[in-house]
């Protein structure tokens, strides 16, 4: 993860939620001096994620005066009643930053839990779980590490470091081969490209033009994806998407596609219960 982004995103969340203070917490410790230990516990079974950033969240609140110490890492199994983490420091600093180091947390182990469970579905098949762009708008870094945690792979982290020919771009080009011919034209030789079939015939007219990397079955069915998979002939990568559910992923991933992209992931995930448990010392 870039911590710069990082930081930033978190500065963000603290003033959304602090903004000029935390009234609550200033009223019932006035001065500081209040020395208090917090303890996280998993209160579900699934996968950690985020302690890291719940981490840097208490720093920016104490300006570093605070002890963290985690018990797992990112992408362990976790189970009610384990311990995350510990954390030492001012009253304060724990309470103001707990709903945001929480928020930051539990996001994070949802999705790398549900991605573990789609990861899970599809084991021994060869096919791998990709995410999408669907993410929450400032959260993608989080998000595509949190899958990562989960076992899942990342897919594209923009427009910009891969191009998706799509129906769309086919349409405004004149077909599929003018929009991959346009683009070869045009793009970088070291920018992958992926074209989106929409049918069988999509996928011929792709293998003739050739030269792409991908080629993504959108909304095929289990026995399209298959035919699809038998004309490429491992001519180039293949991918399926398109309202893929735990119920029926396996199914997908048993024709020999390569990747099988979910935006469910990230974009359903729910979060983990997570708590935090702040004792008074001093």
């Amino acid at each position: 993860m870039h911590n710069s982004e990082i930081i930033r995103l978190i500065q963000i969340a603290l003033n959304e939620d602090i903004r000029t203070g935390d009234v609550t917490t200033e009223s019932i410790f006035p001065e500081i001096g209040a020395w208090s230990h917090g303890t996280f516990i998993a209160k579900q079974h699934g996968i950690a994620c985020g302690l890291s950033v719940a981490g840097m969240v208490f720093q920016i609140v104490s300006d570093n005066r605070i002890s963290w110490v985690k018990h797992m890492q990112d992408g362990d199994i976790m189970a009610p009643g384990m311990i995350l983490a510990e954390i030492d420091g001012e009253a304060r600093d724990l309470l103001s930053g707990e709903r945001t180091a929480l928020n930051f947390m539990q996001r994070m182990s949802g999705v790398a839990t549900l991605t573990a469970k789609y990861v899970h579905a599809i084991e021994g098949t060869g096919a791998r779980i990709l995410d999408t762009r669907k993410t929450i708008p400032g959260w993608r870094e989080l998000d595509k590490y949190a899958v990562r945690m989960g076992g899942g792979n990342n897919h594209r982290m923009g427009l910009y470091d891969m191009a998706m020919i799509k129906d769309n771009h086919i349409a405004a080009a004149g077909g599929i081969k003018d929009a991959i011919r346009i683009c070869k034209e045009y793009i970088p030789d070291d920018i992958p490209i992926e074209v989106e079939a929409d049918s069988l015939q999509d996928v011929i007219e792709i293998l003739e033009y050739g030269n792409v990397k991908r080629i993504l079955f959108d909304n095929f069915t289990v026995e399209q994806t298959k035919a699809g998979v038998e004309l490429v002939n491992r001519a180039m990568e293949t991918e399926s998407s398109g309202n893929i559910t735990l119920a029926t992923i396996r199914n997908y991933a048993m024709t020999g596609v390569d990747f099988i992209s979910v935006g469910a992931i990230t974009h359903s995930a729910s979060a983990m219960d997570i708590s935090l448990d702040i004792d008074v010392l001093s």
